[in-house]
């Protein structure tokens, strides 16, 4: 991501008001910047981050299919493994299981593009700990 980037920064700190103040304010200052915003990597930003301040599963899974969308438009190499994850996440937590598997094995091969650093290994982790948790999933559905 651009070092010094005004529309970062201010996503930034309407980030660090959720995490310090007020999610709901949050939302707010975020859903202003998504008004605003053109560029994609800006919109992808805005959107991943306004998923994680929904309260409801539904609502976040739309900011994150709107994150996953907006990614098209920039080269999101390195990004693109936590977008599929958590697309893939909601997906579960709303019981879609078969949508869950499809982009938590998109999250998997795009993990090939991160890099060998914290960053890289945690979503590396939160991938494989959503692959055991789908097949926790199956394995407790009765087969018939």
């Amino acid at each position: 991501m651009p070092a010094g980037d005004p529309l970062l920064e201010r996503i930034a700190a309407a980030v660090a008001v959720g995490h310090t103040e007020s999610r709901t304010t949050a939302r707010t200052l975020l859903t202003e910047l998504w008004e605003s915003v053109a560029t994609p990597l800006h919109r992808c930003v805005v959107a991943h981050h306004l998923a994680d301040l929904q309260d409801d599963v539904a609502a976040e899974l739309e900011w994150d299919l709107r994150a996953l969308a907006a990614a098209d438009g920039f080269d999101a190499r390195g990004f693109g493994a936590s977008l599929q994850l958590n697309v893939a996440d909601a997906y579960r937590r709303l019981g879609d299981l078969t949508a869950a598997r499809s982009h938590q094995a998109l999250a998997l091969a795009a993990c090939s593009e991160l890099e060998d650093d914290g960053y890289g290994r945690m979503i590396t982790a939160g991938v494989a700990r959503l692959a055991e948790q789908l097949d926790d999933v199956g394995a407790a559905r009765p087969r018939g």
